[in-house]
């Protein structure tokens, strides 16, 4: 019995956690190809947004995600504006399988760096003397829900052929 009572709680000890580390800008772009001339036109402009991320474990245990966010402004057909942004952060991550740890890179690490990279995007952009743009919350959820559902549509569809 004794053996029984000290099992049970090395298996509650396991607690699953998720804590941000450090959030730290790792690469910033932002391009006016067209200036002075795409000042003087009339602003009407077309947005553009891209999407992207990685992830990898550092040494320690530790897990850094990157997102990438490039935005991508045209007047006309020239292009006002080219803003990449690589908000990073270093997340510990523990108690969680690796299928579950894909996951929480995907939304909740995402979901957490956004508003960074979006206040990065705009800072940006103002100080490169144009209007500010707001980008729109990005269901990041959704997003990778979409993208297992499409892996698993083609995995089917090599596995027919």
């Amino acid at each position: 019995m004794a053996d029984e009572q000290q099992a049970a709680p090395q298996n509650e000890g396991e607690q699953k956690s998720i804590q941000p580390q450090k959030i730290y800008l790792k690469d910033v772009s932002f391009e006016t190809p067209n200036s002075p001339d795409i000042f003087l036109k009339e602003w009407k402009p077309q947005l553009a947004v891209e999407f992207g991320h990685r992830a990898a474990s550092t040494p320690d245990g530790l897990h850094e995600v990157v997102l990438v966010l490039t935005v991508t402004v045209k007047v006309d057909d020239d292009t006002a504006y080219l803003a990449e942004i690589q908000q990073a952060g270093i997340f510990s991550i523990t108690g969680y399988s690796p299928e579950e740890i894909q996951g929480i890179h995907n939304v909740y690490c995402n979901r957490f760096l956004y508003p960074y990279a979006c206040a990065a995007v705009s800072d940006l952009v103002t100080k490169g003397g144009f209007p500010q743009l707001l980008l729109s919350p990005i269901n990041f959820d959704l997003m990778y829900r979409r993208r297992l559902e499409e892996a698993q549509t083609t995995a089917a569809a090599a596995a027919e052929n």
